[in-house]
């Protein structure tokens, strides 16, 4: 009985293991892919307003003029939203779109004036009441994180490459 039942979750821990393999990262880029192109698309639309904000951006990236900055973001967040669709050189762009994120906290969604850690995870929400809204980018960076260190998943352009690839040889 006991052996019956240590197979049975052997079996049924190596199903859910290849399925994750599959569906787990697709799943993390499908909703990464839609929430970066639609800031992407918003902001091809939209009036930049980088020039209200430059003196909030990190160094180095308070030296790229608004312009250049508000396309640059424009165009990672279009861009790498394709590319995490379709899981077409997903470490790259999820490693830019780390980059883009931890900006947009810093100049953007982190609070303007805190002195204690208690008045700074009140800022740990998604609207932003005063005192900052950084945990949706937050949720970001931990979504994409797994991406970057683990891959696309093998339900990906990437996968497909590798094993193009690595079947010639």
């Amino acid at each position: 009985m006991k052996e019956n039942l240590l197979r049975l979750t052997r079996g049924s821990l190596h199903i859910l293991d290849g399925t994750g393999a599959w569906i787990g990262p697709l799943a993390l880029r499908v909703l990464l892919a839609w929430e970066f192109f639609e800031s992407g698309l918003e902001k091809s639309m939209g009036e930049n307003w980088f020039a209200d904000i430059m003196g909030r951006f990190p160094f180095p990236f308070s030296l790229i003029p608004a312009d250049v900055s508000w396309q640059i973001a424009t165009w990672s967040e279009l861009l790498g939203g394709i590319a995490l669709a379709i899981g077409l050189g997903t470490r790259l762009f999820g490693a830019s779109l780390f980059i883009l994120t931890l900006v947009a906290i810093a100049s953007v969604h982190w609070p303007e004036h805190w002195m204690t850690l208690k008045d700074l995870a009140m800022g740990y929400v998604i609207t932003d009441d005063g005192y900052g809204n950084f945990k949706l980018p937050v949720i970001y960076l931990g979504m994409l994180l797994p991406l970057i260190l683990g891959g696309p998943g093998k339900l990906s352009c990437d996968a497909l490459i590798a094993r193009l690839v690595l079947k010639d040889r």
